[in-house]
């Protein structure tokens, strides 16, 4: 068995994600016998079916070492941010700290003041060595730190936690003593910008862990570590993500716009929104890329608000083969999707389908797309791409391309996700006739007791896939390979042709 084929057995079987799961247990529970403790989490895999059914968490006891709340029993609001090394998370979280009168905690600022303070200690300076080289500090140590600098700050209403956590058995740790928090927010920042920022920080301020060498080093451990953190807390509800390549007022209006959402459902915004500016709009279709903004903190921690968490996992999308399926209802395109994913390997997303699940969830982000649904407004383009890339980001180590459907329904949407994450490889258009598409759907209804589909209903849908498709179909034909699929056949003689199309990009 050569490398590659043993790389990919161990990725088909869920070998990385079981081993990271008994370590995560390990880490938390600290069994006087490590053996047996083994022995029984094997036993729990096989009960819960196998190795496919463990999460970050398996092996995790959901019982919480919570501090005590020290302020009359009170539990406090908190939340993390997150971001690659100069995603501006420093800069935002300040911001948001004294917008809403919240306690600020720079983890990084905190291990470099220890190291500072105690530099003739051997294990702050083997700490300072491993930061130094762009490393995260050890976990235990960092934890110790914080609940040290919480215990300070008994009566404080809430606080900002900047630069923490930066991997999933650092969340983990942090919720088995401390606590959970109540909002998670990552900054999207482009991989290039981040090393740019990071050089005119070591310019400006000489930080010894600003070196080119230890700069790369931090956003390799960001690129590897940031995309299992996020699914991490997606899975829980906490986590909302923002792009910080743009400007710094904009950024901070919408993270601004989710604490009040998350932390404050049913108040006025917090004192202070009178001063930002309401024309900034939250459908700018800017919002997400997981970034990397370490600026405040040691190299230890990954903040969770990040500019471009996603930095170097752009790069890495951007090698992923992208097809955009565009088609009108009943054109087939949602069965030829899960056809043609079970035959290449790809990953078949729907943007319906996504904002569904979203809803479904009880995240700030999923109240934010209610309320803005129940005005009968239309979800703003930037939400949705953000639901994108993140979809995109939780399947980029186990897939070979995404097959996105329902998408772009117009212009401005094609436009930004090629600014945002590239253009596709191809697009296909499902050519169907109105009657064709009609009598299916009509069809579909008579099949099955949900769909409420009648012949005025159904013009009204073709004619809004209509107006929309037009422009975006003409935008694509200039733009990159566009291939039009005669969906009038059988579903095994559309799917050949689209067979045909796909190969072309192969």
């Amino acid at each position: 068995m050569n490398t590659n084929e043993a790389k990919e057995y161990l990725a088909r079987r869920e070998i990385p994600q079981l081993f990271e799961s008994l370590l995560n247990g390990l880490m938390c529970s600290k069994p006087e016998d490590p053996v047996e403790y083994l022995e029984s989490c094997l036993q729990k895999v096989k009960e819960l079916g196998g190795c496919d059914k463990v999460k970050w968490d398996t092996f995790v006891s959901q019982e919480k070492k919570t501090l005590p709340p020290l302020n009359g029993g009170q539990s406090r609001r908190s939340f993390l941010r997150n971001g690659g090394p100069g995603s501006g998370k420093g800069t935002q979280s300040l911001k948001i700290a004294e917008r809403y009168g919240f306690q600020y905690i720079s983890v990084g600022e905190l291990l470099r003041k220890k190291i500072h303070s105690t530099s003739s200690n051997r294990k702050w300076s083997l700490i300072a060595k491993i930061i130094t080289t762009g490393e995260l500090a050890p976990q235990e140590t960092t934890i110790t730190e914080i609940k040290q600098k919480l215990m300070q700050m008994p009566d404080e209403v809430g606080i900002v936690i900047d630069g923490f956590p930066r991997d999933v058995a650092q969340a983990l740790s942090f919720e088995d003593q401390i606590c959970t928090p109540d909002l998670v927010v990552f900054l999207a920042c482009a991989n290039q910008r981040l090393k740019e920022r990071l050089l005119k920080r070591a310019e400006q301020q000489g930080r010894p862990d600003d070196n080119l060498k230890a700069t790369q080093r931090r956003l390799m451990n960001f690129k590897q570590n940031a995309a299992p953190l996020v699914k991490y807390f997606q899975e829980k509800g906490l986590i909302m993500t923002f792009d910080a390549d743009r400007d710094e007022d904009e950024v901070f209006y919408d993270i601004s716009m989710a604490v009040d959402s998350k932390l404050f459902p049913n108040k006025e915004a917090a004192a202070g929104s009178s001063d930002l500016d309401p024309s900034m709009m939250l459908d700018t279709g800017e919002i997400i890329d997981i970034g990397s903004d370490y600026e405040d903190q040691g190299d230890d921690q990954l903040n969770v608000f990040g500019e471009d968490t996603m930095g170097g996992f752009m790069e890495d999308l951007k090698k992923c083969k992208i097809i955009f399926m565009i088609g009108g209802p009943g054109s087939g395109k949602g069965t030829q999707c899960g056809k043609l994913a079970e035959k290449y390997g790809f990953t078949h997303l729907s943007t319906d389908e996504l904002l569904q699940n979203e809803l479904s969830s009880e995240s700030g982000r999923s109240k934010l797309i209610r309320d803005i649904m129940e005005r009968g407004e239309l979800v703003p383009s930037g939400i949705i791409l953000e639901l994108l890339k993140e979809a995109m980001v939780a399947s980029l180590s186990n897939t070979k391309g995404f097959l996105i459907d329902g998408y772009p329904r117009e212009v401005k949407q094609g436009e930004e996700f090629g600014r945002r994450i590239g253009d596709p490889h191809l697009v296909i258009c499902m050519d169907c006739s109105a009657d064709t598409m009609t009598n299916r759907l009509l069809q579909r209804s008579r099949n099955s007791p949900q769909a409420d589909d009648n012949t005025t209903t159904i013009a009204k849908r073709l004619e809004t896939y209509y107006r929309a498709s037009i422009p975006v179909v003409a935008y694509y034909e200039t733009k990159t390979q566009l291939h039009k699929i005669n969906a009038e056949g059988t579903p095994e003689e559309v799917f050949l042709q689209l067979c045909t199309a796909i190969d072309s990009i192969f």
